[in-house]
C-alpha cells in the first residue's frame, strides 16, 4: 500500500490526540463519521457561523474543513459514506483499509511505548468495525507479510484477560448449539507444490453427533475438488494452549491425523471419510489464534510421524474470514 510523504511533523500530519502508535503499527484512533467542534483559538480566524469539520479520508489522517452552518441540512456528517472512491473509478472501503493500516503503518509516523495499549485489542475492534457482508475483503487486501503481522499482533491478545476469552467463531464460543456449522474462506501462500490449492481454500467446520467440533478443508480447484471428494481433509477441533514447536500461545489445534475414520456423523452430502493423502498423513496440525469477530490466523506445521523429523511450517501464515449467511447444511 502507498503513503504519501508526510509534509509535516507526524504529529501534525495526524494530530496527537488522534493517533494510536507502537514501533511496528500505528492508526488514527477517530473513525467516527465526522465530529463537529468550535473553538476560541479558531474563532477569530473563521467567518461568523462557521464551525470545523474533521473528514475521514482515506490515508486515515484527519482533514479540517470549514463547513458553513447554513448549509448543514444538505452537508451533514451523516451522509458522508463507508468508503472513497477514487479517481481510477475503484472504491476503497475506511474500515478495512483501517486494518490494513494498522498492520502496515507508514514509517515516518513515529512509535510511541507500545505498553499504553493492546495491539490485539485494537485489531479485534478494527475488525468489529467492518460490517460483517464485508470483512471477506481482508483476503484480498492482506498480503502474506501482513497476515504473519495479523499472527504476530493477535498474540498480544493473552496479555487482556476479557479478550481472551472471546472467540472469533460463534460455532466454537462456550455454550453456544445453536449454529450446526460455519463456513470460512482462507488464504495463505508458499506451501508445497503438491498442495499448491491450499493458497485459496474453504473450510467447515460443524458439531458431530457426539458434541466434539471437526472440520474439514475443501479445495476451490475444480480438479483439486474432485479428488477431495475421494481423500476429503477432516480435522478434529481441540483447545490448546501453544504451538507446539514454538511454544507460542494459541487458542485451537486442527488435527488431521488419520483421516478421522472414526468420526460419528457429519454434514449431509459430505463424503465418507478416508486416509488422507501427503502431507495430511504425516502429523499436520494447524495451530489457530482468534482475531477479530469472524477472523482467525493460523499457522499449518508439519510435526512429523517419524521421531527424529523435525517439525517444519506447511506454508505462511493462514487467513480465516467466516462466510456472510452462508447456509448451513443439516447433519446427516
Amino acid at each position: 500500500m502507498q503513503y504519501p510523504q508526510a509534509t509535516a511533523a507526524p504529529e501534525r500530519a495526524c494530530g496527537r490526540s488522534l493517533a494510536v502508535f507502537s514501533p511496528k503499527i500505528i492508526t488514527c484512533k477517530n473513525r467516527q463519521r465526522a465530529s463537529h467542534f468550535c473553538s476560541t483559538k479558531f474563532g477569530s480566524a473563521l467567518p461568523s457561523g462557521t464551525s470545523l469539520s474533521i473528514s475521514r479520508r482515506a490515508n486515515h489522517c484527519a482533514a479540517v474543513r470549514a463547513t458553513s452552518s447554513s448549509f448543514s441540512s444538505s452537508a451533514s456528517p451523516w451522509d458522508e459514506k463507508p468508503y472513497q472512491v477514487l479517481p481510477n473509478g475503484k472504491i476503497v472501503y475506511l474500515d478495512e483499509q483501517d486494518v490494513v493500516t494498522f498492520l502496515d503503518p507508514p514509517m515516518e509516523l513515529i512509535p510511541l511505548d507500545p505498553s499504553s495499549y493492546n495491539p490485539a485489542l485494537y485489531l479485534w475492534k478494527k475488525i468489529e468495525d467492518i460490517p460483517e457482508e464485508r470483512r471477506h475483503r481482508l483476503l484480498a487486501l492482506l498480503n502474506p507479510r501482513l497476515i504473519s503481522q495479523a499472527w504476530e499482533i493477535a498474540g498480544t491478545r493473552y496479555n487482556n484477560s476479557k479478550l481472551v476469552e472471546k472467540s472469533a467463531s460463534s460455532l466454537l464460543a462456550t455454550g453456544n448449539s445453536d449454529t450446526v456449522a460455519e463456513f470460512w474462506k482462507c488464504r495463505t501462500s508458499g506451501g508445497p507444490l503438491q498442495i499448491a490449492w491450499l493458497n485459496f481454500f474453504k473450510k467447515v467446520v460443524f458439531h458431530a453427533g457426539d458434541g466434539k467440533a471437526y472440520g474439514r478443508l475443501i479445495s476451490e480447484s475444480v480438479f483439486s475438488g474432485l479428488s477431495s471428494s475421494f481423500s476429503p481433509l477432516y480435522f478434529t477441533v481441540s483447545e490448546v494452549k501453544e504451538v507446539m514447536s514454538t511454544e507460542e500461545p494459541c487458542d485451537l489445534a486442527y488435527e488431521f491425523k488419520d483421516g478421522i475414520l472414526d468420526l460419528p456423523d457429519f454434514p449431509r452430502g459430505f463424503p465418507m471419510p478416508a486416509e488422507h493423502p501427503w502431507p495430511f498423513n504425516d502429523e499436520i496440525v494447524i495451530y489457530i489464534r482468534h482475531a477479530g469477530p469472524g477472523v482467525m490466523v493460523g499457522q499449518a506445521w508439519q510435526e512429523g510421524k517419524a521421531l527424529q523429523q523435525v517439525p517444519k511450517k506447511l506454508c505462511s501464515e493462514i487467513l480465516m474470514v467466516k462466510e456472510y449467511l452462508s447456509s448451513q447444511p443439516q447433519s446427516g
